[in-house]
């Protein structure tokens, strides 16, 4: 009896723990999108940057394949507004949410090392915010969004990882 009440009130912790980590991520969609653009552009401009910098043929590789597949991204995701009818941020707004979302730039073999755990970190974290948004968005369009974005973030993540490796 001992042993199920104690089963009983860790699940019942389990439960809230979960509800609590739930609101830390619910977001409208008009949020959801004006921060995953946000994301997204910081992740573009991070990435022509290291493209600029950097004199590794992988990092450059891996660059334009981020910033094609973010791109692409947040066009569609401007697209999900338009259907929703949802009011976008100003441009101006987005890349200034961008800018404090992107890496501090350095010079050098350290750049490409910054990058890449920039990257990694990143890249894990809008992995695990899109994950929270695909199980608790009762959105179709944006469940959508991040069922299919999951897959390239996960792409990323793991060249990234690669990338970090080799410095």
């Amino acid at each position: 009896m001992k042993r199920m009440a104690t089963r009983l009130c860790n699940a019942s912790i389990a439960t809230l723990l979960g509800l609590f980590a739930g609101g830390a991520f619910a977001q409208s969609p008009a949020e959801f999108i004006d921060e995953a653009s946000a994301q997204g552009m910081a992740d573009i401009e991070a990435s022509r940057l290291a493209h600029q910098k950097s004199e590794s043929k992988e990092v450059k590789d891996y660059t334009i394949v981020v910033i094609n597949d973010r791109t692409t991204a947040n066009q569609h995701l401007a697209k999900i507004a338009k259907q929703l009818d949802l009011p976008v941020a100003p441009r101006e707004e987005i890349v200034e949410k961008a800018k404090a979302l992107m890496p501090q730039a350095m010079d050098g073999a350290t750049f490409d090392e910054a990058y890449a755990a920039s990257q990694v970190k990143t890249t894990q974290e809008t992995i695990d915010q899109l994950q929270q948004v695909a199980h608790t968005t009762d959105v179709p369009q944006i469940k959508a969004f991040a069922e299919e974005t999951l897959p390239k973030l996960q792409n990323h993540l793991q060249m990234a990882k690669v990338l970090q490796a080799r410095s």
